[in-house]
């Protein structure tokens, strides 16, 4: 299927970094960007604005249909896009809300080193040994068969540091305490089964990666001092996911969806919206196996994490030490404030990132007054961020995952080789390891938005603050 267009969606700029589509048609809701119009993709090139208004017509949808300021064409919804439906009045699920790569996130670490003490090279090369990459198999973690994948999809980061890989510690750093509730495997299809044995600690390609990195700048002293995080600190990013285990979860529930919504008397404008009633048996097979693909795939970043920590305390005589683990493509069940009443919402967020206010329940005691920590990777190459929640931000308390593609992967490569790329990283004091030529070519820093300014669009629209901005120092890329 190709890029529908949006040639014809009216937007309104109701306020900075906040522009409106109005309901009409089937939509049920409004649409609402927080960007600017200088990062709002070509409406001519991209269709994410009508995935924006095709999501509006969802049964169940409250509020409105969101995206953040790096939305940008996805599978049905926009990557970017954060939607809630309400479970006891006909709310849907959505596959497609969710996207193929099931709990894709990101973790950071932190290493009791300044950057001037990194031997960067040698860490590096320990880290290109250690670290399995690209896009079959091979993993941290050999997993004895499906019974303890199992264990692994219902476990998560938990089951893992029961196995000796991490600490307690870890646990209370992660998105629900590493492991997310309802999951079954018995939703899980065989293919998914076979594809996940092998995988279990291991980066994947396209934009996953695993990156050095050094503090910049410090944008929030007080959130910064309670996240541990000081100018000149050395940090690792790991931005990945449930790999083909996820990918095959979405496949196959899209199906089961396209086929079962007739009966449900459901409707959509663009079949890649497959859905079905969150109460319905479709609707909880798909969130027990989402679920699932969620704990494996932090199960995933535990061990690379672990991997890492391993090389580190090899090269440098220090380990590192877990700052935050969240993810930014799930549907979760939670309860918010819809019109003075607090009622259950199916909450999806693909390409955006949960972002708790400071005083949430859900977050540990450590964390609780300064917020939760949002992550946000950059292109291969430029800045990352670390930001916090805000008491009164939006969208169910969500904000952007990243800096979003302005280019296909097709674009960026005709663009720049890959061999120019690495001479150019490497010009720049970035160390570059086990990237094909063309795998870096597609992730190119003129692939995605200007992060800066896609952070400044987010903290402006109200949705978070910046503490961070890190830069990178080396980069191992799939």
């Amino acid at each position: 299927m190709g890029i529908p267009k949006a040639v014809d969606v009216e937007v309104v700029e109701e306020a900075p970094f906040r522009l409106r589509v109005p309901a009409q048609g089937d939509m049920r809701v409004d649409g609402v960007v927080f960007t600017s119009h200088e990062l709002l993709p070509d409406p001519a090139e991209d269709g994410s604005l009508q995935q924006v208004v095709n999501v509006a017509t969802l049964p169940g949808i409250v509020e409105a249909s969101y995206a953040m300021p790096d939305v940008h064409w996805g599978y049905g919804f926009p990557i970017g896009g954060v939607a809630a439906t309400d479970v006891e009045r006909g709310g849907v699920v959505s596959p497609g809300g969710v996207g193929f790569d099931i709990s894709c996130g990101v973790r950071l670490l932190t290493a009791d080193l300044d950057r001037s003490e990194l031997p960067i090279e040698r860490v590096m090369d320990g880290l290109d040994r250690a670290v399995p990459r690209g896009a079959g198999s091979g993993a941290v973690w050999q997993l004895s068969g499906r019974a303890e994948l199992e264990r692994v999809l219902l476990g998560g980061s938990r089951y893992a540091v029961e196995r000796g890989h991490g600490e307690d510690r870890d646990l209370e750093r992660c998105e629900d305490g590493g492991v997310l509730a309802g999951a079954d495997p018995g939703q899980v299809s065989a293919r998914a089964v076979e594809r996940g044995l092998e995988q279990v600690g291991s980066l994947g390609s396209g934009n996953h990666f695993l990156e050095v990195q050094a503090v910049d700048e410090v944008l929030d002293d007080v959130a910064a001092a309670a996240f541990g995080l000081a100018p000149g600190q050395v940090c690792v990013m790991i931005h990945t996911g449930s790999r083909g285990l996820g990918h095959q979860i979405c496949t196959d529930h899209v199906r089961i969806m396209d086929r079962a919504m007739r009966a449900y008397g459901i409707s959509v404008p663009d079949r890649q919206l497959a859905c079905a009633p969150v109460e319905s048996p479709e609707g909880r097979a798909y969130l027990g196996a989402m679920a699932a693909a969620a704990n494996y795939g932090r199960a995933n970043r535990q061990l690379l994490a672990e991997a890492a920590s391993d090389v580190f305390e090899r090269v440098t005589g220090q380990r590192l030490s877990l700052l935050y683990d969240v993810s930014h493509n799930l549907a979760k069940i939670e309860e918010h404030e819809i019109g003075g009443e607090r009622r259950r919402l199916c909450v999806h967020r693909k390409g955006a990132t949960r972002a708790l206010p400071p005083g949430h329940p859900d977050l540990p005691p450590a964390l609780r007054d300064a917020g939760q920590p949002v992550l946000i990777p950059g292109s291969m190459g430029t800045a990352s961020y670390v930001l916090r929640g805000v008491v009164g931000g939006g969208a169910f308390h969500s904000t952007c995952h990243g800096a979003g593609r302005v280019q296909s992967r097709k674009q960026a490569a005709r663009a720049i080789t890959g061999g120019a790329l690495r001479k150019r990283l490497e010009g720049q004091g970035i160390a570059v390891r086990g990237a094909s030529a063309r795998g870096l070519a597609e992730e190119a820093p003129e692939a995605y938005k200007d992060v800066d300014a896609v952070v400044a669009a987010a903290e402006g629209a109200g949705l978070c603050r910046a503490v961070a901005r890190l830069v990178p120092l080396g980069v191992v890329k799939g």
